[in-house]
């Protein structure tokens, strides 16, 4: 299933860590070295963390599980949105809001109103003055920017990707208190017991960043292209007998 290799990841920059000084003492067993100071991560853990991550995200999708993709900070925003698009995910880039996850019913009321905004022709901008109007507009700017990686999340995620466990310490602590599995880059400044699924590797290196999400994201495309082709197949013969009991 993993098609990434340590080669990949050495030109990625993946096995540099923080300063020792800032080694969290749980992250230690995953530190090979140290050079100037700086701590060296060992990238057979990283691929090990890595293969189970997609052998769990394998089982989620299989289940038609929903996988939420997390990163906040400005090396992760892009890589994270794009890759979650592609492969039919949803993700927050933008600031964490407390209780997206452990107060959803009230994040489902506030989507459900941003979709009563975006559509067209909706009663609620009849008979309103200019002033009305902006007032709504700006609401439904607002709302747009909090939730449009998740406004079609119907339900709590399966499972969550994150990148940098320090930055998204609330994301962790809303998934921990839900019991909602956690995969997460972590740096050798994070403690990587904090979630299920650790990859140990540099989380302030784009490359790094896009080369892991992409091989999650790749798993996840793979999986659903399959059960597309098992659909066609599944519906092609149906068309066949259909065929047949008409002759």
């Amino acid at each position: 299933m993993q098609k990434i290799t340590k080669e990949d990841l050495l030109n990625s920059g993946a096995h540099f860590g923080h300063v020792s000084s800032k080694t969290d003492p749980n992250f230690k067993d995953f530190v090979v070295s140290s050079k100037n100071g700086i701590d060296i991560i060992n990238l057979d853990d990283t691929l090990n963390g890595l293969e189970k991550a997609l052998n769990f995200v394998s089982n989620i999708v299989q289940r038609n599980g929903e996988v939420l993709f997390v990163g906040t900070k400005k090396h992760a925003k892009d890589v994270i949105q794009q890759e979650a698009d592609r492969c039919g995910m949803f993700y927050v880039v933008e600031r964490w809001l407390g209780g997206t996850l452990t107060n959803f019913s009230t994040v489902k009321k506030s989507i459900k109103r941003l979709h009563a905004l975006e559509k067209e022709g909706s009663s609620i901008f009849e008979d309103l003055t200019k002033k009305e109007l902006l007032k709504l507009n700006r609401e439904k700017i607002k709302l747009s920017d909090q939730h449009r990686g998740i406004k079609d999340m119907k339900k709590l995620p399966n499972v969550i990707v994150i990148v940098d466990g320090k930055t998204e310490s609330i994301a962790i602590q809303e998934a921990k208190k839900l019991e909602i599995p956690i995969i997460c880059i972590v740096d050798s400044n994070t403690d990587p017991t904090l979630c299920e699924f650790p990859i140990p590797a540099n989380d302030d290196s784009i490359r790094t960043i896009q080369l892991l999400i992409n091989e999650i994201a790749n798993t996840i495309v793979s999986l659903n292209k399959k059960d597309e082709s098992t659909e066609d197949i599944s519906n092609e013969k149906k068309e066949n007998i259909e065929k047949k009991d008409k002759s």
